[in-house]
């Protein structure tokens, strides 16, 4: 099955030994030749990830001026698919050093340039090995665009078989990365091997300038094509120990568009079908993140699970159902940081050091991204350092529990973004500690005005004329109350005299059993005075719960009765006068005739 020719995404980088001003070229730019050029493409997953590493070498006499920085440019028809441009040096010792890239332009050349400085100048007849990553989003397209729930998906990808570049390339070599080797066609330039899933191109020898020759392949690619159409992140500073962190995400499958109906029982039953959907993937938080959420418009959904490293939280996210071709979804993931890993300060100046986006699955896309940093109320003299170019939009303010004059709000847009974008963005602002103060004043002052309404609103007498019924019964009431609370206590009484006989059988001590019983004599006719004063006052008031007092002071006196009858009962069987087994029978007798008085006495207290 042939793919139609679309114009996509090769490798075109200019090579070039000076860079020249906006807009103007020179002719006194040193020659350069590349003197060997390895690149390997890799198409394994649905980013296209071109790597090439490039010996350069300075060929002019030594007349010829130094080279002290290069050109890497793109054909104008791969500007909206470069993700990501990286540019490195390879030393002696074999290590990488990143190399400083500035987008410029060239009088007489369309498309974008990028000028990128040597870490030192280039003698005439000397090399410099560069390696130049080149990250392109969008640019494996799949072919067919439909197909059922069974079949595999294919892709196709166009590009150039030789390396793009205005000076003469003495040796250059192809390797292309395939995701399976069930490969349907490629070209067929200078006999390439195919090996598994490796295809090889060359080596081509001394390749003029601008060479051009039309790459194609078309194989099997099932890799996960999940896209993040739009993502919106939230992270919310505070001074109190805590960053909060909420991704508002939008999910697509961008890959081969389902094509007829969904079966959940052949998708469950067979291992191969739907090979090209996405049932979860990876995300990986910080590692200090806690509370973590995962939810939607429905709400929490808890097929996750956490798995904690040392450097890492992985969180296994699978969403309510398998996203095929062309199928969306939505989520909120959110989780809590520990200030002090992410917010320095020294007096009043702060800086917040953190990612401007986080890991959200593996070789991810990211085609718009909205970052939003709210910092403490009073924050000022703000400014954001970025790894890399954003767009940022006029600062907002928001406004939460206790804000006064609202909180600033940092809002930065990027778009195309992958995995190299994941780096730290720094926010200075200046921030005055006795700001801080203002929260915990405003909830003294809250506090306190509610108290002082609540006294003024109680001790505040609104009537004209005084009603004589409504202040006696004002006063039964409180009478009534005391009543309640010296019952309770006489109660009280009855039980630690309980306990104190219980002691008594254990210890068999004489003087114990008798200190108890002088307390609660001493104590129950304390009450029971108090109790009868309050009847009287209830009496000259021309209350009639005064004769339900006076009952309850008549069943008062039974129960006490009772309590010093079981007293009784276990000093005669201490002193073995009476048997445990007739002991036993008279306390279930004494306890039933006592718990039945008390009911009554409840039932008293509740009629009151």
């Amino acid at each position: 099955m042939e793919a139609p020719a679309v114009p996509l995404l090769p490798l075109l980088l200019l090579l070039a030994a000076w860079a020249p001003e906006p807009g103007s070229t020179s002719a006194e730019a040193p020659p350069l030749v590349n003197e060997e050029v390895r690149r390997t493409l890799d198409l394994s997953s649905h980013l296209a990830k071109v790597t090439a590493e490039v010996v350069l070498a300075h060929a002019g006499g030594g007349s010829s001026p130094r080279a002290a920085s290069f050109l890497v440019a793109l054909e104008p028809e791969l500007e909206a698919q470069l993700a990501h441009l990286g540019v490195q040096v390879t030393g002696v010792d074999e290590e990488t050093n990143s190399l400083d890239v500035r987008e410029t332009k060239v009088k007489g050349k369309s498309g974008r340039f990028f000028t990128v400085q040597l870490p030192a100048a280039l003698d005439p007849g000397a090399k410099v090995s560069v390696v130049v990553e080149a990250v392109y989003t969008h640019a494996i397209q799949p072919y067919p665009t439909q197909i059922t729930q069974s079949e595999k998906q294919f892709v196709v990808f166009e590009g150039n078989h030789y390396f793009y570049s205005p000076y003469p390339t003495k040796t250059q070599t192809m390797r292309v990365k395939l995701a399976s080797p069930n490969v349907e066609s490629y070209t067929k330039l200078g006999n390439p091997m195919l090996h598994e899933n490796l295809l090889d191109y060359g080596p081509f020898h001394d390749t003029p300038a601008y060479s051009q020759d039309s790459f194609r392949v078309h194989s099997e690619n099932n890799s996960p094509f999940l896209t993040v159409s739009s993502m919106t992140r939230v992270v919310e500073v505070s001074h109190w120990g805590n960053i909060a962190v909420e991704e508002n995400v939008n999910l697509k499958h961008t890959g081969a568009v389902l094509k007829g109906s969904f079966s959940r029982y052949d998708y469950d039953r067979w291992t191969d079908s739907g090979s090209s959907s996405i049932r979860s993937f990876k995300t990986i938080l910080p590692a200090s993140a806690q509370d973590v959420y995962y939810r939607d418009e429905i709400g929490s959904i808890y097929t996750r699970h956490l798995l904690t490293l040392d450097d890492s939280v992985e969180m296994e996210v699978k969403p309510r159902f398998p996203l095929f071709g062309g199928w969306k979804t939505h989520y909120i993931i959110g989780y809590n940081l520990p200030s002090y890993e992410y917010l320095y300060n020294l007096g009043d100046q702060y800086m917040l050091k953190m990612r401007l986006v986080d890991h959200v699955f593996d070789e991810q896309v990211i085609d718009s991204l909205t970052v939003k940093i709210i910092l403490p109320e009073g924050a000022r003299n703000i400014q954001v350092d970025s790894p890399y170019e954003i767009s940022r939009a006029p600062d907002e303010l928001h406004y939460t529990y206790l804000d006064t004059c609202g909180r600033p709000v940092i809002v930065a847009h990027k778009e195309n973004l992958v995995e190299q974008h994941i780096q730290d963005v720094v926010v200075r602002y200046t921030f005055s500690k006795v700001l801080m103060l203002q929260e915990p004043l405003l909830l003294v002052a809250a506090f306190s005005i509610l108290l002082f309404t609540v006294i003024v609103y109680v001790r505040l007498d609104l009537s004209i004329t005084k009603d004589p019924a409504a202040e006696a019964r004002m006063k039964v009431a409180c009478i009534i109350e005391q009543v309640l609370t010296l019952v309770s206590k006489r109660l009280g009484l009855y039980h630690h005299f309980d306990k104190t006989v219980s002691r008594y059988k254990q210890s068999r001590d004489v003087s114990t059993l008798s200190s108890g019983k002088k307390s609660l004599e001493t104590e129950h006719k304390a009450l029971t005075s108090e109790v009868a004063l309050l009847q009287s006052r209830l009496k000259a008031e021309g209350s009639n719960l005064c004769d339900k007092v006076s009952e309850m002071q008549k069943l008062d006196a039974q129960v006490k009765e009772l309590v010093l009858k079981s007293a009784v009962e276990a000093e005669w069987l201490v002193a073995g006068k009476l048997k445990k087994d007739m002991y036993i029978e008279n306390k279930q007798l004494i306890s039933g005739k006592r718990q039945e008085l008390v009911s009554k006495i409840d039932h008293i207290l509740h009629t009151l």
